[in-house]
């Protein structure tokens, strides 16, 4: 099945009610309590649940017996024959979600302006292509990947083990060597042997010679585990390469490489991961669109705002002082200006271009206006902005907080609808990019 997001609710097809049956177990459940659960699920961001941001509590579909109902999330999962692809609701069709891929670029700071989808083809797990750069740079911040490996040896410099059954096979009769091995701590082992095999498989797809080669901080370490791994990588030695990795890193040192393992994984096993035989296993590659849409605009809008990090805590405001702490109740507003007079704005990704009344205790009226209200009061601001993407054309409307000085303004961030080519889609979306900041000012 393929949906888009934030549906609404759709009507389930008799065909696809007969065939939905395998994921009624991923319907009206938390994505934290999902990737707990299933290993071969990958969710991002990876953060879940870790800084109460509240990214882990939406369901990434709701199901009953008449309808499905889709929210933020993006991508693929599947349950033995039951797959379902949520594509985004600005795409052009279900096979051109160039929205989709434009963010991906955007956060994970790429630039693949030849890239088009094939019409009968499930591209969702190129996107683990986007990923790889970004998680290789973050793994190799703690340097090369360091492990001990069993080395064998026959030489005259016998400095480990002797080996006495290989030593009698290749040294009788004697002629000086010494068939021995050692311990050694090395860069060349399993885990750099892995990110070199996933480099090799990128290089053949159709656009991962721009993957690896547009940044030159990725070109400069993609070189680095090419030289150290040189004299043992293998082609045909893939499949032993990917089962000695199975089994997760556990060092406390090298903790960003745990991620680089597992995407590493998914690209090389693809066909086995989407298509395995192992029955009632859930598997997938999901986005949260919600986290992708705010970590977007902050590309937007860096020079001019500053973006608190719940996940880092850079930038941490807080809503109250007393007298036992001087700070107290701390706050991640999505975007403070950083001149006078403060401005403040929150990231929706959702359809805000209609204008809708929600009842006084609503969660979702809480979620939209109450808190940037309050962001807006914190900071002394009379400006407060709900930024959000909307279909072909720019939005803007303007509420005034009544009794007050104090405006809300909806602003939506124009996405082409009409475009026949992604190279076509970027020169308009920076287009579009330069009016919504305009919108801004």
């Amino acid at each position: 099945m393929r949906k888009k997001d934030n549906n609404g609710g759709e009507a389930l097809s008799e065909e696809e009610k007969s065939n939905i049956c395998d994921l009624r177990c991923v319907a009206n459940r938390n994505l934290i309590d999902l990737q707990k659960e299933n290993p071969d699920l990958l969710i991002f961001p990876q953060s879940l649940g870790q800084h109460r941001d509240g990214i882990e509590k939406p369901t990434i579909f709701s199901l009953d017996d008449e309808k499905i109902t889709t929210y933020n999330i993006m991508g693929f999962i599947g349950r033995n024959s039951a797959q379902l692809t949520i594509f985004s609701r600005f795409a052009k069709d279900d096979n051109n979600d160039y929205f989709l891929h434009y963010l991906l670029q955007k956060v994970f700071s790429i630039n693949i302006l030849d890239f088009d989808q094939s019409p009968n083809k499930e591209n969702i797990w190129d996107f683990l292509l986007y990923l790889f750069p970004y998680y290789l740079k973050k793994a190799y911040s703690q340097g090369l990947y360091k492990a001990y490996r069993k080395e064998k040896h026959n030489d005259a410099n016998v400095k480990g083990t002797i080996d006495v059954k290989r030593h009698i096979k290749k040294n009788i009769p004697f002629l000086g060597n010494v068939a021995y091995t050692t311990r050694e701590h090395s860069c060349n082992n399993y885990l750099t042997q892995l990110v070199r095999h996933t480099i090799e498989h990128i290089k053949s797809h159709r656009f991962g010679a721009s993957v690896l080669a547009n940044d030159s901080e990725v070109r400069d370490i993609v070189s680095k585990f090419n030289f150290v791994t040189q004299n043992t990588y293998n082609r045909n030695s893939r499949n032993k390469i990917i089962l000695n990795n199975l089994k997760p890193i556990t060092h406390p040192y090298y903790t960003e490489y745990r991620m680089l393992q597992k995407i590493c994984l998914r690209i090389l096993r693809r066909d086995k991961i989407t298509f395995g035989k192992e029955e009632d296993r859930i598997y997938g590659l999901l986005f949260d669109g919600a986290w992708l849409w705010e970590e977007y605009l902050n590309t937007l809008l860096k020079h001019s705002f500053i973006h608190p990090e719940n996940k880092t805590g850079k930038n941490r405001q807080y809503l109250f002082e007393n007298s036992t702490s001087p700070s107290f109740q701390h706050i991640y507003p999505d975007f403070i200006s950083k001149i006078k007079p403060i401005k403040v704005g929150d990231a929706k990704y959702i359809p805000l271009g209609s204008q809708k009344e929600y009842t006084e205790n609503s969660e979702r009226a809480t979620s939209i206006y109450y808190k940037t209200i309050t962001y807006m009061y914190r900071f002394n601001s009379t400006e407060g902005f709900l930024l959000f993407p909307n279909p072909e054309t720019s939005h803007f409307e303007e509420y005034k907080i009544i009794g007050t000085a104090g405006l809300l303004k909806k602003i939506g961030l124009a996405i082409p609808q009409s475009v026949k080519t992604f190279e076509d889609f970027n020169k308009l979306m920076n287009k579009n990019e330069n009016e919504f900041k305009n919108l801004l000012k």
